[in-house]
């Protein structure tokens, strides 16, 4: 088999690697690889680095805060929010540890300031339940 199609989809960009032999990732359960003709699958990327050995049997590296990946029809698409991708895997190891690292503790501080929100707006709409119906506006 001549390999297969990767799909790298991000937030702000598409890329289409054609003669991938092969895909190696992990999910919750572990790590996994794909080849070829494999069958229908799907599953989520851990945060961290995946790889892939393209036509020229180079490996490049992924580094991705988390991703979807769906295999069918010898088609591989990966879908995230954030990528970066190289053939270096010291580089790519250090953009994650570095940027993909901080954008997740901001994107942490986010959700704990909205949650923040969401408490203090459920706090003042429970006082005002309790005050009863406000007066008409007189004309």
């Amino acid at each position: 088999m001549s390999g297969f199609t990767l799909h790298l989809q991000d937030a702000l960009s598409y890329t289409r690697v054609d003669g991938v032999q092969s895909f190696v990732g992990v999910d919750p359960s572990g790590s996994f690889g794909l080849l070829p003709g494999h069958a229908r699958f799907m599953t989520s990327l851990k945060f961290g680095l995946a790889r892939f050995r393209g036509a020229d049997d180079a490996w490049e590296y992924l580094a991705l805060p988390g991703a979807l990946v769906h295999f069918v029809d010898n088609e591989l698409f990966l879908s995230t929010r954030r990528l970066f991708r190289g053939p270096d895997y010291a580089q790519v190891d250090m953009l994650l540890r570095t940027r993909l690292a901080a954008e997740e503790q901001e994107l942490a501080a986010m959700h704990e300031s909205l949650k923040r929100l969401e408490r203090e707006m459920l706090k003042r709409l429970h006082r005002l339940s309790r005050l009863g119906p406000m007066p008409e506006a007189m004309p």
